[in-house]
């Protein structure tokens, strides 16, 4: 396909290299291709995120962070493949399934997306106004509009350059991870014991409550919009690209492997410190049962505690609702091939959160932001299928992908990784449905 039928080029993301640069030009070629797995990095730390590493932490301890590496290795991969189909193919997921399949299938999967989207962006939205309530005592409705105008005038900084709002991405999660050490560091946890955690053990399988929440950890930890994304980042550093030879291509899919492999390592650790800080100062102390992020607070025992868990909790808001902004905005122009301003697609993600995220919170309050994170889970992995197969499927497509599709063990391992995943979020479906677990 012709560059004319996506025109959203690397350019006007502020990607294309800067010849009068005073780096050197090794190092410019890896800065092209680094920032990516900083905006996909986020998608793993929002609320939904929050929720379950802290409800795991505070009824089993350190047992379940197993499952908080494994679920990081599994979407590792996942992202990997995604970033080489985008920039080996030169089109991203959205625009592989409209040209690979039918127009009917094309729009059902971009409905699908847009679903999955908005929920996640309602409970986004939903945590960075708990947070603004934590920090000021703001209600939660004027939160949610707070949140809502922040989130946007972030999104702004797209104006400027794509590099200009990963910068910002990158200092909210720097300011996330400065929050979680000093939280540590006053609640001194047992570091053999977290060690002990990251061994697996069959009382994962065996009892009933602790597979929930183990599945539940896997299920909200890949998200299918981050997918899309990572893949139409790579594709649009690939036009940036000055030539296109298989040196230079292989050279930009090493520096794509170790941008992700660094930003989802980053985000492994923020979640796993959510699980400790959840093991040490709830789970020691017999409240087992904290499942809110408001109880969470209420019960750090530290007033600066509580101040830095509130700050950490808007930074992961903020920024989730960015790239799930962006992955709206990649996902309707790939499988329409319709073209949008930024701050027309974000003015209209945001509209179609805030209305429903107003309507929840004025009516149930801080009860129901909980179960809003639920759902938005549940809805998450109604959509994730459909994004984890087509991508797989792509990547070992040698007609697209050519010498560098995904075969043999990788490939295998691959549909283990899709098949298991979906397994997983079938269970964690049908027990959220049924009240079980």
């Amino acid at each position: 396909m012709q560059s004319r039928d996506y025109p959203l080029a690397g350019s006007e993301w502020g990607l294309t290299p800067d010849p009068q640069s005073n780096m050197p030009r090794r190092a410019r070629r890896w800065m092209g291709f680094a920032g990516a797995g900083t905006l996909i990095a986020v998608g793993y730390m929002d609320p939904g995120n929050w929720a379950t590493a802290i409800a795991g932490g505070a009824r089993y301890g350190y047992t379940l962070l197993c499952v908080v590496l494994l679920s990081s290795v599994m979407a590792l991969l996942l992202q990997w493949l995604a970033a080489r189909v985008g920039l080996v193919t030169g089109r991203d997921l959205a625009q592989l399934s409209r040209s690979q399949y039918s127009r009917r299938t094309s729009l059902a999967l971009w409905v699908l997306c847009e679903i999955a989207i908005i929920a996640c962006d309602l409970a986004e939205i939903v945590g960075s106004a708990l947070a603004l309530q934590l920090l000021f005592g703001l209600p939660l409705p004027v939160g949610v509009l707070f949140a809502g105008a922040l989130a946007f005038a972030l999104l702004g900084l797209q104006g400027f350059g794509q590099r200009r709002l990963e910068g910002a991405v990158a200092a909210l999660i720097l300011l996330t991870a400065g929050c979680f050490a000093a939280q540590l560091a006053l609640a001194n946890p047992d570091w053999g014991a977290a060690a002990a955690g990251l061994r697996p053990r069959s009382e994962i399988v065996a009892q009933a409550g602790m597979l929930w929440l183990a599945t539940g950890i896997l299920g909200a930890t890949v998200m299918p919009h981050n997918l899309y994304l990572h893949s139409a980042l790579l594709r649009m550093r690939g036009e940036a690209m000055p030539e296109r030879t298989p040196a230079t291509l292989r050279h930009a899919l090493r520096a794509t492997h170790w941008d992700t492999a660094l930003s989802l390592g980053f985000a492994f650790l923020i979640n796993a410190a959510l699980l400790i800080l959840a093991a040490c100062v709830f789970h020691a102390s017999g409240n087992t049962s904290v499942e809110s992020l408001g109880d969470a607070h209420k019960l750090l025992g530290n007033q600066w505690a509580g101040v830095m868990f509130a700050v950490a909790l808007l930074a992961c808001g903020l920024n989730s609702t960015v790239t799930a902004t962006l992955a709206g905005q990649v996902t309707m122009e790939g499988f329409l091939n319709l073209r949008m301003k930024p701050w027309q697609r974000a003015l209209i993600t945001r509209t179609l959160a805030l209305i429903p995220a107003l309507l929840i919170v004025g009516h149930g309050g801080e009860a129901q932001t909980t179960n809003l994170l639920i759902v938005s889970q549940v809805v998450l992995s109604l959509q994730l299928p459909f994004a984890v197969i087509p991508l797989v499927r792509f990547a070992g497509d040698a007609k697209l992908m050519g010498e560098w599709r995904a075969r043999g063990a990788l490939l295998a391992v691959a549909w283990l990784i899709a098949g298991a995943i979906v397994a997983l979020n079938g269970i964690l479906l049908w027990q959220t449905l049924t009240g079980r677990g």
